[in-house]
């Protein structure tokens, strides 16, 4: 079974091995990185300064965890917006080898309990590149609606790429 935890600065090895071994795998749907942040050293920044906007209420980071309790992937609500709006963007990804296993639909489906139950959250939207139809699977499997296309979304793979954008209301 698949779970996920918060993130801990002592998975970065973990998780820049796992990021050297599926880079190629990844290359197509995640923006560019510089080398360094394929390293632990690297893993262990960005991990720091995640959990400085998590502490700050903006983020909530936490690894896909295989059924061995072994890291094969990330999971991300980022740039969690209170007030009237009570919204965050969902990111996420798993290794190669977890690929097609429902183990990044249960990592949705867990971090949305998480954000409309714990975070009190009314909207989690997420954006996927149109020839993307794996996770376009794992977001219709968890019950998110497709609402619209954000043209030139995001810079990935050398080039501006569209994205095709869901959304998961709390009541729906």
């Amino acid at each position: 079974m698949t779970t996920t935890r918060l993130v801990a600065v002592g998975d970065a090895p973990e998780l820049a091995a796992l990021l050297v071994a599926n880079r190629d795998f990844l290359a197509p749907w995640e923006p560019f990185r510089p080398a360094e942040f394929f390293t632990p050293d690297g893993q262990a920044a960005y991990l720091e300064e995640v959990l400085r906007l998590t502490a700050a209420g903006s983020a909530v980071p936490h690894v896909i965890l295989d059924e061995d309790g072994r890291i094969c992937g990330r999971i991300t609500l980022s740039g969690i917006v209170r007030g009237p709006s009570l919204s965050a963007d969902l990111g996420y990804w798993v290794a190669e080898q977890a690929n097609g296993k429902g183990r990044a639909s249960a990592a949705v489906a867990h971090i949305c309990r998480l954000a409309f139950g714990e975070l009190g959250l009314h909207r989690v939207e997420a954006g996927v590149q149109p020839h993307n139809a794996a996770s376009q699977r794992v977001l219709h499997r968890n019950g998110f609606q497709r609402y619209g296309l954000a043209p030139r979304y995001l810079h990935i793979d050398g080039e501006w790429r569209d994205h095709v954008l869901f959304q998961l209301l709390s009541d729906d």
